[in-house]
């Protein structure tokens, strides 16, 4: 009796491949989301368009289960370089697959072509295939046009490759995994003057780089010592490097805040906002403030996550890990786990080779991740519509 992920590894490897030499940034994967919708339809799966712009739906509904769950890949790319050289090496200049995207719209195809061959469930799967994972707001835009109104879910499912860990571990783990990405703006203005005179202005530049330096107080007198967070400056626009003798006007700071509750998520925007105001009150000029909220964190939920582990169990045995540290990463799945129970589970990508962990421009998903990946995601499918509701690990 032959193995039908086995018999397809070769073809997903080639795929996987052909989908990192042609990488596509968010709301533009028109040629990945082509290939997404062919081979479903090629499987005998429904596809629904159109969702995000470039989102894919895939449906499978076998026997008479009344249970359905979601199971989410990310399919763009990110806008830098690609440095290593390899056979399937980016065609397009200042595009990459830096994070692996294409590894995981291969693993959901992998196992949407198994468990439409072997059918050995009862129930429905929704194979989501999301556009603009990175920083582009492509979850949230397929849910509010009605993601989760058209395929509800009774628990959605997302997996994402993690270097350092072996091709053949997985860490499924209940609880925060990824943190809240949000952005945050300041503008100081003040009177600019000659540099040689600055008591006849009011000086924007000393007066962020106090609120710069004031930052991580935030972090270290503010915040839970034992909750993370994270405040980073990103962005500092002042001046011009050819008038070295004139204070300007403005000066424009921009940065990242990291959370993995409300609470805290709540504190931050607060706390920056409170900051910037007593500077420029101090130095008295006038400070403009936004926070931008963009992803939320990413929670595991206790059910979901109990149903993902018995399947991890059963794939990759004693090589599961129940303790991993969460990331300050973000991942808008949060938007999908927040309208069904949720689970996020971190695939092993092997070592990183030449320090190329994710966003780095000599980063690449390791093929041999890919059988266990389409394992797991099958084996999930079949235990959670095999009619046994409450099974848990």
């Amino acid at each position: 009796m032959t193995d039908p992920i086995l018999d397809d590894i070769a073809f997903l490897t080639e795929l996987r491949r052909d989908l990192h030499a042609h990488p596509e940034l968010g709301f533009e994967e028109e040629r990945t989301s082509d290939i997404v919708a062919k081979l479903l339809e090629e499987a005998g799966i429904t596809i629904h368009r159109g969702l995000g712009g470039t989102g894919v739906v895939g449906t499978l509904q076998i026997g008479n289960g009344t249970r359905t769950i979601g199971l989410r890949a990310d399919m763009d790319a990110l806008a830098m370089p690609e440095m290593a050289d390899r056979p399937y090496k980016s065609k397009f200049a200042g595009k990459m697959h830096a994070c692996g995207h294409d590894g995981h719209t291969t693993l959901l195809l992998g196992a949407a072509r198994a468990l439409a061959k072997s059918r050995n469930f009862s129930g429905t799967v929704h194979f989501i295939f999301q556009p603009a994972e990175e920083g582009r707001g492509g979850a949230k835009r397929m849910v509010e046009e009605g993601l989760f109104n058209l395929f509800p879910c009774d628990a959605v499912y997302g997996l994402h490759n993690m270097p350092g860990l072996d091709p053949d571990e997985i860490a499924v783990v209940e609880g925060p995994q990824l943190a809240s990405s949000d952005s945050w703006r300041v503008t100081f203005r003040g009177t600019g003057t000659h540099g040689a005179k600055p008591h006849l202005g009011k000086d924007p530049v000393t007066a962020a780089a106090t609120f710069i330096a004031s930052l991580q107080t935030i972090i270290g007198r503010v915040i839970d010592p034992l909750q993370p967070a994270v405040v980073s400056a990103c962005s500092l626009q002042a001046g011009d490097p050819k008038a070295l003798n004139v204070i300007p006007d403005i000066v424009e700071i921009g940065g990242t805040a990291r959370a993995y509750t409300p609470h805290v998520r709540d504190q931050l925007e607060q706390e920056i906002g409170r900051l910037a105001q007593g500077t420029a009150m101090m130095y008295g000029i006038i400070a403009e403030y936004d926070f931008i909220r963009r992803i939320p964190p990413v929670v595991n939920n206790a059910d979901a996550t109990a149903r993902a582990l018995r399947a991890a169990q059963d794939v990759f045995g004693s090589k599961v890990r129940t303790s991993f540290p969460p990331s300050t990463a973000g991942d808008d799945f949060a938007f999908f786990a927040g309208e069904a129970p949720g689970c996020y589970v971190w695939l092993g990508n092997g070592p990183a080779v030449d320090g190329a962990l994710h966003h780095n421009t000599a980063y690449d998903f390791n093929d041999d991740a890919i059988e266990h990946g389409v394992r797991f995601w099958t084996r999930l499918v079949e235990q959670e519509l095999s009619g046994d509701h409450d099974a848990t690990a």
